[in-house]
């Protein structure tokens, strides 16, 4: 069986924070994570014990074809997109930060990163040569939701000048 990939650390760990306990709904959990051997080939364990119930958790990534250069923070991925969330739900994600920034700027910037890093990986969805993210890049409920309340928010044109207001954003508040 083969695992999505999660390319880097900050995807997982952004991955685990969109999924809580399905007992108590805690987000909390204290992760520990290590290559393990599954189903004949390599994983990544992300394991833990939810300290709201007490139910024991584990999530199995793959590993990616080559390590993902760390640039900066957050670092979700290389040029592909990802495996773990579809192009929705990192709109969501951009949308989450983005409604969420604080007033004082370093932490600011911080929050928009996050927006700016999320709406690059919406970018990454987008074909060569196609001028929107294509429909079957949403396959989560949550992901369809989002495009189905506004489908003109991942074609390309509208996807670089969010991306680029919050590079802006961030530049503006001093923090990189």
């Amino acid at each position: 069986m083969a695992f999505a990939v999660a390319r880097t650390r900050d995807e997982a760990q952004l991955y685990l924070e969109l999924h809580p306990c399905p007992d108590c709904g805690s987000i909390e959990t204290p992760w520990e994570h290590g290559l393990i051997e599954a189903d004949g080939g390599l994983a990544i364990s992300y394991a833990g014990t939810c300290p709201g119930c007490a139910a024991e958790r584990e999530y199995l990534f793959g590993l990616p074809a080559r390590e993902t250069r760390v640039n900066g923070w957050p670092t979700f991925g290389g040029s592909e997109p990802s495996e773990l969330l579809d192009a929705g739900q990192w709109m969501a994600v951009a949308d989450r930060a983005a409604a969420a920034v604080p007033s004082e700027p370093v932490e600011a910037g911080r929050v928009l990163a996050v927006a700016r890093a999320a709406v690059d990986e919406v970018v990454k969805f987008v074909p060569a040569g196609q001028d929107a993210v294509p429909e079957d890049e949403f396959w989560t409920p949550e992901g369809q939701a989002v495009r189905d309340a506004d489908p003109g928010r991942f074609r390309l044109d509208r996807l670089l000048v969010v991306r680029d207001t919050y590079h802006d954003l961030v530049r503006e508040t001093g923090a990189r």
